[in-house]
């Protein structure tokens, strides 16, 4: 089951970025503000239907819950699907590569497994059966999978933390708080590569003060943790939990678990 699961997450985020990139590559998008006035083009809805096909088919008893379907949903189950099918939006219409397929499966709050794709970089991030992470060499095949390499976050030096942090969203309160920590390098990602980042052992510290979505940060959590990191309420540090109501995130801090969270 778990392997079937792994193979179908992954045809379905290929498939979607293919569809992401007929649009990308084309340059001529159609943009429109959705309710809370955050973008949606045509590709993001087209990866939505190819995603949300897809698991309806194979898994029809499991819930489903997407970013582009969000009105119709009420609280969620258990076990549930969450979905990004275009996340960086803005990314993708500025023509920058930093957007990403994301989807995950939900287990009594915690996301279990999943997948993050990033098209235009080739980089492709998922949850294995055995629990484990890995990242995929390109170029990709639907049929087959690449080279294989397995992620585990690298021992942080706390004298010389790496911190990513937003490209479209980071802000004065961002970087105050980083700056109360011993950092030897920023990096700045889009989408929820933050969390492959620190999943692959380029970064130790990935703080968000800003408003994301349970679809937004499911599928990178999900690989985060299977390569030793954890994901943690910013006021509480208690871990991210998901099947919230309305499915909005606190804000956050990702972290490998040797480094230490700064008190007021």
């Amino acid at each position: 089951m778990e392997r079937e699961l792994q193979a179908i997450l992954r045809r379905l985020a290929l498939e979607a970025g293919a569809a992401i990139m007929a649009v990308y590559e084309r340059g001529d998008m159609a943009v429109r503000s959705k309710s809370d006035s955050s973008p949606v083009t045509e590709a993001d809805e087209a990866a939505d239907r190819i995603i949300s096909a897809g698991l309806r088919a194979a898994f029809p008893e499991t819930v489903l819950v997407t970013e582009e379907q969000a009105a119709s949903h009420g609280l969620s189950a258990e076990r549930f699907f969450i979905v990004d099918p275009l996340d960086g939006t803005r990314e993708f219409i500025q023509q920058r590569g930093d957007f990403t397929v994301n989807i995950a499966l939900v287990e009594q709050g915690v996301p279990v497994q999943g997948v993050v794709y990033a098209p235009a970089r080739a980089r492709m991030f998922y949850t294995c059966a055995d629990g484990n992470a890995v990242e995929e060499q390109g170029p990709f095949d639907l049929g087959q999978q690449g080279l294989l390499t397995r992620l585990c976050m690298r021992a942080p030096d706390p004298k010389a933390l790496v911190v990513v942090a937003s490209k479209s969203h980071r802000d004065a309160a961002t970087d105050a708080y980083i700056a109360r920590y011993d950092v030897a390098d920023m990096r700045s990602a889009g989408s929820s590569l933050k969390f492959c980042l620190l999943a692959a052992g380029e970064a130790d510290l990935y703080p968000r003060l800003g408003r994301t979505m349970e679809w937004d940060t499911a599928a990178g959590h999900a690989v985060l943790r299977a390569a030793g990191g954890e994901v943690l309420d910013f006021d509480t540090h208690a871990p991210l939990r998901y099947g919230k109501a309305g499915y909005e995130n606190p804000f956050f801090i990702a972290r490998h678990p040797d480094v230490a969270l700064v008190q007021d």
